[in-house]
């Protein structure tokens, strides 16, 4: 039987969705899942052009020769500096949410994609200052916020059952963004075109994204007007905890997003056009596991997967090293493309752990049902982006290493010895808050107080 008190709002007018609870599965199956689905996919298809637009930077220095009189040192800097404002950005583009409603923002959010391609469009040649080029590649960093706003509204419309794998599909598909903006420039390179051609693809690409999400996307209304969850989450060390985590999963991706291209193009002689054969390849197989992360932490717990899974990527990123002091090109990039996966992995793991993690607060207090499952769908929608904000940080800090790196010896060799010891860091956090306490307190605790140290090894 239909639920009409539940169900959405009709899909024409305003699309304002005023009651909605997905955790309720009659209402999901019969009407909530459907609605979801549509809006995932809209808000996959804004936040992967958002996430291209970012780091096209990556791509425009790859079209840029000696005759723009760019050193390493100065396209690893303007890298960093898209990396950042991205980064920044994601925390009002949360809040935005809340204030606009999801399908408002995301009309916005894609609207606003236009400023960084047609300025880019307009000063992408020879003779251009290097000031120019940085304030352009500044106005990029606002496609790094719609993964903020996107991972927060679409929160909101899965049932904790189905969140690693919706939110993992619709980071996926939004850091798709990264390879296939790679392998457009790959062909555009291939065939002697220019930068502007590659920025005469997406400006009209911008537009229809923006008009299929006025289209087809909702608004839910309990979202909207909750700005105190941001304040609220912020408060609470599970957010700062897992924005740590996520500097390494989700900040290594990105930054070697970036940087990966100029490493093969500095340490080992590549020119533009073989480098982009390369860079692609990573950032595609990272992005396309990373629903499987969400996946196997549905399974297994997001806990346990991340955990494991900064042991491997510490692993790879030993490979590196050595790969790098021997000048091993194809051993190099074969680690460093693995490393790639790993971190998709680990994006989908640790994304999952967020809602899990505040359910479990929730239940720890005492709440139950919808109450329980309304907290943790307030806070953890919150809380993504100030984890997505943080994490993305760790994307500048890549570039900046690599950046030292070069100058001091030369080569990245440096910058990956000190990733490798902070993976081994991150191991130990994740290790040592969620899932140390259940192993060692299960036997003696009463089940009042294990429940919910017990329930952060299955988030």
């Amino acid at each position: 039987m239909t639920a009409p008190s539940t169900a959405p709002a009709p899909s024409t007018g305003g699309r304002w969705i005023q009651e909605w609870d997905p955790e309720d599965e009659t209402f999901w199956k019969e009407t909530g899942e459907k609605v979801a689905r549509r809006n995932l996919l809209f808000s996959v298809l804004s936040e992967h052009i958002g996430f291209s637009i970012w780091t096209m930077w990556s791509v425009m220095v790859l079209f840029m020769g000696p005759e723009y009189g760019l050193t390493p040192a100065d396209k690893f800097m303007l890298t960093s500096m898209v990396t950042l404002v991205g980064a920044v950005v994601r925390v009002p583009y949360t809040f935005a949410v809340a204030i606009f409603g999801g399908r408002n923002w995301t009309i916005v959010s894609a609207s606003l994609l236009l400023v960084p391609s047609v300025a880019a469009f307009a000063v992408m040649k020879p003779g251009t200052s290097f000031d120019t080029f940085l304030l352009v590649g500044l106005l990029a960093g606002i496609g790094g916020g719609n993964f903020a706003s996107s991972m927060t509204n679409i929160n909101a419309f899965f049932p904790l059952r189905k969140k690693g794998w919706a939110l993992g599909l619709n980071a996926g598909g939004g850091n798709i963004g990264v390879p296939v903006i790679q392998l457009v420039a790959l062909a555009i390179i291939g065939a002697n075109g220019g930068p502007r051609v590659l920025l005469g693809i997406y400006i009209p690409l911008i537009v229809v994204a923006a008009v299929l999400a006025a289209v087809y996307m909702d608004n839910i209304a309990s979202v909207k007007n909750d700005t105190g969850a941001a304040r609220d989450a912020a408060k609470d060390a599970h957010t700062w905890i897992m924005s740590f985590l996520y500097i390494g999963t989700f900040g290594s991706f990105i930054g070697y997003s970036f940087a990966f291209g100029q490493v093969l193009q500095n340490q080992f002689g590549r020119t533009p056009l073989q480098a982009a054969y390369v860079t692609f390849v990573g950032p595609l197989l990272g992005s396309l596991i990373r629903p499987v992360g969400g996946r196997l932490a549905d399974r297994y717990g997001g806990a346990r997967i991340t955990l494991w899974n900064f042991v491997a990527m510490a692993g790879a990123t030993g490979v590196i090293v050595v790969a790098s002091t021997q000048k091993s090109l194809p051993l190099f990039t074969i680690a460093f493309i693995a490393l790639f996966v790993l971190t998709g992995l680990g994006n989908g793991s640790t994304y999952k752990m967020i809602p899990g993690i505040f359910q479990a607060k929730a239940v720890a207090k005492g709440l139950e049902g919808e109450e329980a499952a309304s907290y943790g769908r307030r806070l953890s929608g919150a809380s993504m982006g100030l984890i997505g904000a943080v994490g993305a940080l760790g994307g500048v800090g890549i570039n900046l290493a690599f950046r030292q790196s070069f100058l001091s010896y030369g080569s990245g060799t440096g910058a990956f010895v000190a990733f490798l010891a902070f993976y081994a860091v991150c191991f130990l956090v994740t290790w040592a808050v969620y899932l140390r306490g259940p192993a060692t307190q299960t036997r003696t605790a009463t089940a009042a107080e294990a429940k919910p140290q017990l329930s952060y090894v299955e988030v």
